[in-house]
């Protein structure tokens, strides 16, 4: 059967044009808030390429209108599967943004249901994220930390799990003040950015750290590091935290 789908959202941000551009036109500035790393090719019929584990889609671009307009997207599949994405840009006296985005695409099969409500859930917070982003980081460029831990039978107690290791009583929950000590950080204090029911955003000083119910099972990582970083060390930490944590 099939679901056509269109999201769309609006959020003003204390960052310029320039900046807002920077983050959603250019890979280091895509890799800083989204998922994996990214590459940009830009300009109308160029690309934008992202790594994310297995997942490699390559999406084309379809207008690039510099500090004003960005749309992109994949080629429909032989099952008619593809994702779009277009931002819109509009610059504030006093120096702020609104910027418009809007996610459309078909979701084929008969159980497109869980990966809509995947899809909404991880958009959701990847339009915080980039919020968090030009809120605290603007121009900075992360090093993503992308790791895939213990699949989960039971995410209502996988949350709680989390929300004890964050020094909390409960499942985390925006606004949340929490402290995280673990092998893969020193002791850091942070606050909860966002929280829905499959995913948990912690902004800290120097990171912007993920936790997202992955598709198919596995608690996955997906952090935002912020700093003289070794990539692949962080990567082994981190799934050595998540073992630990959740196995």
């Amino acid at each position: 059967m099939g679901h056509e789908f269109e999201i769309t959202d609006r959020v003003e941000v204390d960052a310029t044009p320039e900046q807002v551009w920077d983050a959603i036109a250019t890979g280091p500035g895509v890799t800083s808030w989204f998922m994996g790393r990214n590459e940009v090719d830009g300009g109308v019929g160029g690309t934008v390429k992202t790594a994310f584990g297995g997942y490699e889609p390559t999406s084309a671009i379809t207008s690039w209108d510099p500090l004003e307009r960005l749309v992109y997207g994949t080629e429909p599949g032989p099952d008619g599967r593809f994702v779009a994405y277009e931002f819109l840009i509009e610059g504030r006296s006093g120096g702020s943004t609104v910027l418009r985005t809007v996610t459309s695409g078909f979701l084929p099969g008969d159980d497109w249901e869980d990966e809509f409500e995947a899809m909404t859930a991880g958009g959701e917070l990847f339009l915080r994220t980039l919020v968090e982003y030009l809120t605290r980081f603007a121009g900075q460029k992360a090093v993503p930390v992308t790791v895939f831990g213990p699949m989960i039978g039971d995410w209502d107690g996988a949350w709680l799990t989390l929300g004890r290791e964050l020094g909390l009583a409960g499942r985390p929950e925006t606004g949340d003040r929490v402290r995280l000590s673990a092998d893969a950080v020193s002791t850091v204090d942070g606050e909860v950015y966002f929280a829905n029911a499959q995913t948990v955003g912690i902004r800290t000083p120097d990171a912007l750290l993920r936790f997202v119910r992955g598709f198919g099972g596995p608690m996955t990582a997906m952090h935002h590091l912020f700093g003289d970083v070794d990539s692949a060390e962080q990567d082994a930490l981190w799934a050595g935290w998540l073992d630990r944590v959740f196995r």
